[in-house]
């Protein structure tokens, strides 16, 4: 079991031991859970993000997206943002699948561009999981749709913060046109 307390102490030079009593057997991590996020810039309007969480228990027994999942988040995009979309990939096999790739090839509304390998710092959705780690620090969940509740929450909340997204924009160097 987890621990009610986030914090504790001890004297200098011993490490300290939170007695916890109870078993439990039921563990669930949180990179178990898929999750896709789009960050969409369209020149004179606030920023969006879009996402998705793809739970464990699919039908197909399928444990994160495929690219039919990311075809339809993409669809979703262009039916929000009304234009073309120019997606920049980090490289995920399901990325670079054939039939994500005859998809991008079928759309002239649509032009991917591939980041380099190992490129955090130039995507900027691992901006917006790195600021929605701090509500999801210290926390036990349940189960898995207690996770996802959680992870919905907060990052509906981020939707709302387009200082945030925009911030998280600019740290790629992108250069964005004012509003």
């Amino acid at each position: 079991m987890t621990p009610p307390t986030t914090r504790t102490w001890s004297r200098r030079g011993h490490s300290p031991v939170v007695r916890v009593r109870g078993r439990s057997r039921r563990r669930f991590s949180r990179r178990r859970l898929s999750m896709a996020a789009l960050t969409c810039h369209k020149p004179g309007e606030r920023s969006r993000l879009i996402y998705r969480p793809c739970p464990n228990t699919r039908p197909d027994g399928c444990k994160s997206f495929s690219w039919k999942d990311y075809r339809d988040l993409i669809q979703t995009a262009h039916q929000q943002l009304r234009g073309s979309s120019v997606p920049i990939w980090d490289n995920l096999n399901t990325h670079l699948t054939a039939g994500m790739r005859r998809y991008i090839a079928g759309r002239d509304r649509l032009t991917a561009h591939q980041l380099p390998s190992y490129a955090t710092d130039l995507n900027p959705v691992e901006s917006i999981w790195s600021a929605l780690r701090p509500t999801m620090a210290n926390r036990a969940f349940a189960d898995p749709h207690d996770l996802i509740a959680a992870v919905r929450r907060g990052l509906r909340q981020l939707q709302y913060r387009h200082d945030v997204l925009d911030g998280c924009l600019t740290g790629t160097r992108l250069v964005l046109p004012p509003p």
